[in-house]
């Protein structure tokens, strides 16, 4: 089971959140069948999203984020609640690139660097919050870092990485995600930049042996930090027969009709591929419900 952590300086100005994700990432791979740059990208993706939604505040909250960079994968999106437990998709699961001079994923490629990053957040307010920024590098935690920094206007560092197996198995994915807060004293963001300069990228920490809570506190060492919150996540769609069946009702009533005329409609969730069926008759009901309101 992955496992997500945060943590907090003795002061309180910086506040760090860490997940080992290998099992959701893993579920990535196993659900969309992604060839390996792709199980990097949106397993990045996924994962910081998952440390933003365990950020908020409220536990109906929620949070979605879309990045469509122009690169072969095309649009991917993610969405996480307040727990950090996560769902996640993208257009083309299947990207074959050459690897790049160090001998890694070429996930910037895959993504592409000419597009936005949207961020939007449900907090039960009556709209959303949506914030957006271009993208800057499509390597995914260089983005989420600049998207806080513009959008937000939080300093914050995110580190992000997937290894993949040979056997397009998942290895190690986990990620951190920190911030300082405005009342962040100039000494403490210099151990932060210390700390940050001197640590290796988070699959190397994993292979290592460090787990999610021993990140969070290397990342914060120094600021005699404290655990706050410990707790499993996953992959978790939260689809349903219910929730479809309000959506093919939501359709206007010429695509009604024209779904009327299949002897079964099928409708394919795109995070988790559970397929729901509807007969002509279901169809028709849901017709006859529509017009008479």
């Amino acid at each position: 089971m992955s496992r997500i952590v945060r943590t907090i300086s003795a002061d309180a100005s910086v506040v760090c959140s860490a997940v080992d994700g290998t099992d959701i990432v893993a579920e990535i791979e196993r659900i969309h069948q992604t060839s390996a740059v792709v199980t990097a990208a949106l397993g990045r993706l996924a994962l910081g999203c998952s440390l933003i939604g365990f950020g908020l505040k409220d536990k109906d909250d929620s949070v979605s984020i879309k990045i469509n960079g122009g690169g072969p994968i095309g649009s991917m999106v993610a969405v996480s609640d307040s727990f950090g437990n996560v769902k996640a998709y993208c257009d083309n699961s299947v990207v074959e690139l050459p690897l790049k001079q160090n001998g890694k994923l070429d996930v910037g490629s895959a993504v592409g660097r000419n597009g936005t990053v949207t961020v939007i957040k449900d907090l039960g307010l009556k709209e959303p919050y949506v914030g957006q920024t271009e993208l800057i590098s499509g390597e995914i935690a260089e983005d989420i870092t600049n998207y806080f920094a513009v959008s937000e206007q939080t300093p914050t560092v995110c580190a992000l990485g997937v290894l993949v197996n040979p056997d397009l198995t998942v290895r190690r994915a986990g990620g951190f995600l920190l911030h300082l807060l405005p009342f962040a004293p100039d000494e403490c963001i210099d151990i932060i930049e210390k700390n940050i300069a001197g640590m290796p990228s988070v699959t190397s920490m994993m292979e290592a042996g460090l787990t999610a809570e021993e990140i969070a506190m290397k990342a914060l060492e120094g600021l005699e930090p404290n655990i706050l919150d410990n707790f499993e996540v996953s992959y978790k769609c939260d689809c349903s027969r219910e929730r479809t069946e309000r959506i093919l009702y939501s359709l206007p009533e010429k695509d009604i009709n024209s779904l009327a005329e299949d002897d079964v409609t099928e409708v394919k969730c795109h995070f988790c591929g559970k397929a729901y069926r509807f007969t002509r008759d279901e169809i028709l009901a849901m017709r006859r419900k529509k017009t008479q309101k």
